[in-house]
Formats: C-alpha cells, sequence, structure tokens
C-alpha cells in the first residue's frame, strides 16, 4: 500500500467507498487514515509484533475542526492531523522502550469500564436494596420498617418486587455513588426527619421528633456499616459523629390504683382485651403476644413457647402459663383457618396500636375520675406494662436470674460466661414467679369497689 503525504484538507475530502479505506501517512510511520463507509474517519496505527502477527491500536477519531486542544494528546480523544501524528511518534517511542501502548490501552479501558459498573452497582439505591435482600430481611423482623426508612418498599413476601418510594433517600441519592454521600448529605436528611419527618413517610407526629432521626440515623449508619465490610466502598461511614440524642431511659411503673383501671379499660376492648392482659401477666413484648398462635401452646394449656423467629434476640422462650392466663386465652374464640389467636384478617396479627392506646387511655381515665374525682394518669405506654411485670416480681422476692429467665433476657446474671456454662431453664422457679405475679394481680383487680361514707343529712 503506497503512503500518501496527508494534509488536514485532504483529510476532510476523502470520500467513503463501499468498502473501508485505509490511507496511510507518508510523514509519519505506522499511521493510517481510516475511511467507514458510513463516513466516519479515525487515526489507526499498524505495527508488527514479535510473533509475526499485525497489531492495529485505534487512537481516536479525526477532528476536522482543526483546533484541538493545549493538552497533550491521548489515546480515544478527537484528533487534528497534527495531533495523531504527535500521538503516533509517542506511540512508537514506547515500543521502542518495551513498552506496548496497545496493552497498555486496552487495559486502560478494561478498568474504565469496571469503575463505571462498580460505579453504577454502588449507588445508593442499589446498595440499599442488596442491604435489606441480604442482610436486614434475613436478620430482622421488622423489616418492612427498616427499608422504609431508606426509601424502599416492598410488594411481596419474598423482596423482589421493589418499590422505590417517592421522595426518598433512595428515590434522591437514587444514582449517587456511596462514596459521594458525605456527613453534610447524612445531616440534612437526619435534621429533616427531625424537623419534618423522614424523607418520603407520611408523618404521623408533628413537631420534633429526635426518635425519627435516631430511627434513620441508625438505618443509614448500618447500611454503611455493612456496604463498607462487603467492599461496596472503600470510604468511612459518613455517619459517624452524628448521632442524635439518645432517649431518656424511661422509668414508668403502673402503681396499683392504676393497674385496676387499666384492667377494668382492658374489659371494654372485646378483640384485644384479653392481648392487653396478657401483656401485664406474662411481661412479654408486645408484637409476641400480638402474634401468639395456636400451635405454639401446650396442648394442655399451661406452657406457652414462643419460637426464636418471633423473639427480639432470636432466643426460644418459654412462658409458663398461671391460670388466670390460659382463662384468657381460652376466652379467645378460635377462627377456622387461621393459627394466630388475635387477628381480623386471619393472616396477620391484630394492630392499630395507636387508636387502641388512645381508646384504653380515655376509658382508664373515665374510669379512674370514678373513683377519685381529679385523678390524673401521667403518660405511659403498653411497652411500660413489661417494666411492671419485672418490677412486681422484684417485689414479690424474686430472684434476679429467674426473673430474667422469665422475661428471655441474657444479660446481667445471665450474661458473660455464666450465661454460656449455665443453661438451667429454672423453670419450677420460673412457674411459681409466674403464678405469684398472676395471684397479686388477681387479688388487685378483684377487691370491691371502694365505698365512700357520707355523714350528715346526705347520709340520711
Amino acid at each position: 500500500m503506497s503512503a500518501k503525504q496527508l494534509t488536514s484538507a485532504a483529510c476532510k475530502k476523502f470520500a467513503p467507498g463501499r468498502d473501508r479505506r485505509r490511507i496511510r501517512d507518508a510523514s509519519s510511520r505506522s499511521l493510517f487514515l481510516i475511511v467507514e463507509p458510513s463516513g466516519h474517519k479515525s487515526f489507526q496505527m499498524r505495527f508488527r509484533v514479535p510473533d509475526g502477527r499485525i497489531r492495529k491500536l485505534t487512537l481516536g477519531p479525526f477532528d476536522a475542526s482543526d483546533q484541538g486542544t493545549k493538552d497533550a494528546p491521548v489515546i480515544g480523544q478527537p484528533l487534528t492531523l497534527a495531533a495523531a501524528r504527535t500521538l503516533a511518534a509517542e506511540v512508537l517511542r514506547q515500543r521502542e522502550l518495551g513498552r506496548d501502548p496497545a496493552l497498555d490501552h486496552r487495559a486502560r479501558k478494561h478498568r474504565q469500564r469496571l469503575e463505571l459498573k462498580e460505579k453504577h452497582d454502588n449507588t445508593f439505591a442499589v446498595v440499599a436494596h442488596d442491604y435489606v435482600r441480604e442482610h436486614v430481611r434475613p436478620h430482622m423482623r421488622r423489616w418492612p420498617e427498616v427499608a422504609g426508612l431508606l426509601g424502599l418498599q416492598y410488594s411481596d413476601d419474598d423482596g423482589t418486587k421493589l418499590e422505590v418510594i417517592a421522595g426518598s433517600l433512595a428515590e434522591r441519592w437514587a444514582d449517587r455513588p456511596l462514596s459521594s454521600i458525605d456527613d453534610h448529605d447524612v445531616f440534612a436528611a437526619l435534621d429533616e426527619a427531625k424537623k419534618i419527618g423522614v424523607p418520603g413517610r407520611p408523618v404521623r407526629n408533628r413537631g420534633l421528633s429526635d426518635a425519627r432521626a435516631r430511627a434513620l440515623f441508625t438505618a443509614l449508619s448500618s447500611l454503611f456499616n455493612w456496604a463498607r465490610r462487603h467492599r461496596r466502598t472503600n470510604a468511612g461511614n459518613p455517619c459517624s459523629g452524628l448521632r442524635p440524642a439518645n432517649a431518656v431511659a424511661r422509668d414508668r411503673v403502673l402503681n396499683n390504683a392504676e393497674l385496676v383501671w387499666f384492667w377494668k379499660a382492658a374489659d371494654g376492648e372485646p378483640l384485644v382485651g384479653p392481648l392487653l392482659k396478657l401483656l401485664l401477666l406474662t411481661g412479654a413484648r408486645l408484637n409476641e403476644v400480638a402474634g401468639m398462635r395456636w400451635s405454639e401452646l401446650s396442648e394442655d394449656g399451661g406452657t406457652w413457647r414462643i419460637p426464636k423467629e418471633r423473639t427480639k434476640n432470636k432466643r426460644a422462650h418459654t412462658v409458663p402459663l398461671p391460670p388466670m392466663a390460659q382463662a384468657l386465652i381460652e376466652s379467645v374464640p378460635r377462627l377456622a383457618g387461621s393459627d394466630l389467636l388475635f387477628t381480623t384478617t386471619l393472616k396477620t396479627p391484630v394492630s392499630g396500636w395507636s387508636r387502641t392506646k388512645r381508646r384504653l387511655d380515655r376509658n382508664m381515665l373515665a374510669i379512674a375520675r370514678k373513683d377519685k374525682r381529679d385523678a390524673v394518669i401521667a403518660p405511659w405506654r403498653l411497652h411500660d406494662l413489661r417494666r411492671v411485670f419485672v418490677t412486681g416480681l422484684a417485689e414479690l422476692g424474686v430472684r434476679g436470674d429467674v426473673i430474667e429467665l422469665a422475661v428471655n433476657h441474657v444479660s446481667g446474671s445471665r450474661g458473660g460466661i455464666a450465661g454460656v456454662y449455665n443453661r438451667s431453664e429454672l423453670m419450677d422457679e420460673r412457674r411459681e414467679a409466674f403464678k405469684r405475679w398472676a395471684n397479686h394481680v388477681t387479688g388487685l383487680v378483684s377487691k370491691p369497689a371502694n365505698v365512700v361514707r357520707l355523714s350528715g343529712k346526705r347520709a340520711k
């Protein structure tokens, strides 16, 4: 193939044909102008390697503007004729030094493709979905709550049909690589959660809420820690140093009078009344009692075994049921087609606890003011009944290690090396503790109403 003295004007004039045209540049060794049938033009180098084969290296497309750039030309960018000759001379110099620019260019392109793929795979939305699917869902009972905080919701049971919540972090940060999200971004999201609400989620309680910020912080911090462990990002955790204020430790314990008012108010709840009373008698968590199943009860009804899949610490828990608790369970009608005791759908446990608690508070106060006209009941939560149970057992003289087993705790005297080697369930002691507490509650709620003695004319 004869070489031609290429000029910029000549490069522009070369017309495409039916086949690819390859024109050698006489002023630069191994440099060719390639003209495709489509009219696209580019510069290419061809040289022979030691094994005798011809290797081709495309330098870049032809730049017909004649402007070029001030920077040194690199492989892959649009090139004027002058830039192509300069780049070809550099490639030949590298070859004389024993390097292979073609292999270097292929390796560089491969790295770029990997970087692009990594950039897509490690965006916030993709990592959040993988985090929920691989870590949160298999290990957390309330995994939909965590997914919702991150901006994801799933419309199926196996967690594959994904929907991104409008306005959520998964939508805002969808295409952002995880490494690009810094502490300023996280602070803004936490501040919004505290003042307005978690992005993308409806606000149930107006006003400032540190609890909302803490919940979002926990979800985000766990996500970034998981991503680092799984090499999805090399950046540090942007949540470090941003933890919202801790919640004040609760110490609310209902007194005996309040327990009586609570018990009477629960009588006015036909569906969840037995459930509420079981919270007090068993010291179990709300989700554990609400999700109670007939199959978890022993044949004689004297024992309730909660499987580890339904407990907070993933440890199976056995609850000895005193006669008072057994009577409450027997009062619940068994629904055909459902293993749940407390359900309206036959498939899921009862819910709507915020409404139930507001109604319970109103009824408790009304009952209290029949006993005492100016009665006031300090705010309390259903979870406080668990503290009432623990406190009551302690006041009845039950040992601390028995109380821990009664509420399925593994800290304190059952933690550390003692918990590893001491595997005793102390079932007799626990059964006696539950019975003693039930008798105490029975004594409270079975007392006759107070009689107010009147004197003088009103008494007559």
